[in-house]
């Protein structure tokens, strides 16, 4: 449970430029072995704090849940170049991670898995009532719900992210 307080209130989400939706999950397919999955499962919170801690790197947001077998990580980021930038930086916690993964994976295959989802995103709508900030809005901007954004139908008709651009 939550200890955030709700806000009593109607809102969206507005941002502007680019919007790229990564999802990350790792599934456990032996419980049995955490010398196979627990490095895997470890690797997530150093990245994300490299990640957070430069304002720069692209990732605005993210939401843990668990899934059927295991963690799933939903990142919001600000561009796809940034996300493989990252991804593909031998300087950064991502590379030896990945290759460690690897090694692990040859030496007791099927232990463990992972999987990656990446979504450029043209058109989103959202809308949040009663609850604390979170997901889209609290990764790019919550805004209060206006008369031309009142329903699902009508954020996404402009196909547009940003309120204020809608004119």
């Amino acid at each position: 449970m939550s200890r955030v307080k709700p806000r009593p209130s109607r809102t969206t989400h507005e941002h502007d430029g680019e919007l790229v939706v990564f999802l990350i999950g790792m599934r456990i397919n032996r419980w049995w072995r955490p010398d196979q999955w627990l490095p895997v499962f470890g690797a997530m919170g150093p990245m994300l704090t490299e990640l957070f801690r430069d304002p720069d790197s692209g990732i605005t947001g993210l939401r843990v849940t668990i899934g059927r077998g295991g963690p799933v990580l939903v990142q919001y980021w600000t561009s796809l170049e940034k996300l493989y930038a990252y991804a593909s930086s031998p300087d950064q916690a991502h590379r030896p991670a990945w290759s460690a993964f690897n090694r692990r994976a040859r030496s007791a295959p099927g232990a463990v898995g992972i999987w990656h989802e990446t979504f450029v995103v043209e058109r989103a709508e959202s809308m949040y009532v009663d609850v604390p900030v979170s997901g889209l809005a609290q990764a790019t901007r919550s805004v209060p719900v206006g008369p031309r954004r009142d329903t699902a139908r009508d954020r996404v008709a402009d196909g547009r992210t940003s309120p204020r651009a809608s004119g």
